[in-house]
């Protein structure tokens, strides 16, 4: 396991580099988000997301969300109303995930048995550079494995988790708290969880 201090504001190319070469080999990293240190992997590396299955101990029907990195990228992966693009681009990128329908494109193993995704645009520099550099998205779950224990800086996830992962990029320190969930299924947005992002704008 290899820790990559990385500036948060103006990300290192070559050290996003390394990250990318990386999860190109299916590595597991852990990464600061604009809610808490997430663990992924490139969604396409399905040995990669079934690792982070067995370390979250999370069942095949509860998928995990990922990341992209702008709403362009988005909607290659996921069907976008026009309402739903309208709500999505005033507050991203942001402390939102969002769930939509989900494209062809995304593999199986991301997908609800409803044809579901629920996807991630952090407001996080890092996060950003990497999803570019890569060309495609990355898994996002949080790096804790008990409930609520949400990990805030690098070395907490060294702590943890160090020893079950490959890669840790050690970015600033975060004020964690979960993301709010948004649904955009169908014609009404519904907000599924409140969390850091403000939701005022998807309550009629």
């Amino acid at each position: 396991m290899r820790i990559l201090r990385i500036n948060p504001i103006n990300p290192q190319q070559r050290l996003i580099d390394q990250v990318v070469a990386a999860l190109k080999q299916g590595a597991v990293i852990a990464y600061p988000t604009d809610t808490m240190y997430g663990i992924g992997c490139d969604i396409f590396n399905q040995k990669a997301v079934k690792r982070i299955f067995q370390l979250k101990k999370r069942d095949k029907d509860k998928p995990f969300s990922f990341i992209c990195s702008s709403l362009k990228d988005v909607s290659q992966y996921c069907f976008l109303s026009n309402s739903a693009y309208r709500l999505m681009k005033k507050c991203l990128p942001g402390p939102y995930t969002f769930i939509l329908p989900a494209m062809k494109i995304v593999p199986k193993i991301m997908l609800t048995k409803q044809k579901t995704v629920g996807i991630r645009v952090p407001d996080n520099a890092i996060c950003q550079q990497i999803v570019n550099s890569l060309g495609n998205p990355i898994l996002t779950t949080s790096a804790n494995l008990e409930e609520d224990s949400y990990l805030a800086e690098a070395y907490e996830v060294e702590e943890r988790i160090g020893n079950r992962i490959d890669l840790i990029i050690d970015g600033e320190p975060i004020s964690p708290a979960p993301s709010s969930v948004v649904s955009l299924i169908g014609d009404e947005a519904s907000v599924l969880r409140v969390g850091k992002g403000d939701v005022s704008d998807f309550i009629s």
